[in-house]
Order: C-alpha cells, then structure tokens, then sequence
C-alpha cells in the first residue's frame, strides 16, 4: 500500500512540475507577445495576427495550464501535509500573486484587442520579468524550506 502512495505521489509532482513548466512559459511569452503586438500598426493585418497568437496561447496553453497546475499542486499539498508548514504558505502567496498576474494579462489582451494600448513596450518588457522573480522565490521556498 504504502508503494501505491509513494507512486501516485511523485506522479502528482512529475505532473505538478510538467504543467507549471508549461504555465510560466506562457507567462513570459505573452508580454513579449503584447510588445511585438504593440509595434504593430493598429487595424492592420500583423495586429490581427498577434491577437490570434496571443489569444491561442492563452487559450491552448495558460488557462489549461493554470487549471492543471492547480489541482496537483493543492492535491501534493494535501498529500504531505504543507497546509500546517510555512514555507507552504509564503508559496501559496506567491502562487496566487502570479494567478492575479495571469488574470491581469488575460484582462490586457482584452484591452489589446479594443484597440487600448496602456503600456509602453519598455514597460512590458519589465512586467515581463515578473514569473521569473516569483519562480525564483517558490523554488527556493519549496528546495530549502527556510521556515
């Protein structure tokens, strides 16, 4: 029994890290997306395009990924018990932090696509390094479990 455990375990955590890679690619490409998006001339046939590319990605690969992530993610919570742990809580922070961030640039694409442009490309690009200082964070919270 105890095997069966062990084993639905580190498929959780294969799955769990599989869908989270697959999700911060797609936090970093899609601000990258909106730059390109933004030099491109508005109403014109490239700014169709990166609205379709933009939109494809959430659709294919964030919101998917979200979801997945998730689930396995609070289900190998529960299964070892870091709802009582701290470093677990300093994660969940950070975790819904960059959920709000994915949400935030669903609702930018929304605005892309009504023709609103509320960022300079610059600022894009330094939005853009959100996911990677997050990331940084939660593997460090999750690998050495500082409290």
């Amino acid at each position: 029994m105890l095997w069966v455990l062990s084993m639905t375990y580190l498929w959780l955590k294969a799955g769990h890290i599989i869908f989270v890679i697959f999700w911060m690619a797609g936090l970093f490409m899609l601000p990258r997306y909106f730059v390109y998006h933004q030099e491109a001339e508005p109403g014109s046939t490239e700014e169709a395009r990166w609205l379709d590319r933009e939109a494809k990605l959430l659709k294919i690969i964030l919101w998917p990924s979200l979801v997945v992530s998730w689930v396995l993610g609070l289900s190998l919570a529960y299964t070892i018990g870091a709802f009582a742990q701290g470093w677990f809580h300093a994660k969940f922070t950070i975790v819904l932090a960059l959920t709000a961030y994915h949400v935030w640039l669903a609702g930018y694409h929304a605005a892309l696509k009504r023709g609103e442009r509320k960022f300079t490309g610059r600022q894009l690009r330094m939005i853009n390094e959100i996911p990677g200082l997050a990331a940084a964070l939660i593997v460090i919270l999750v690998v050495v479990k500082p409290f």
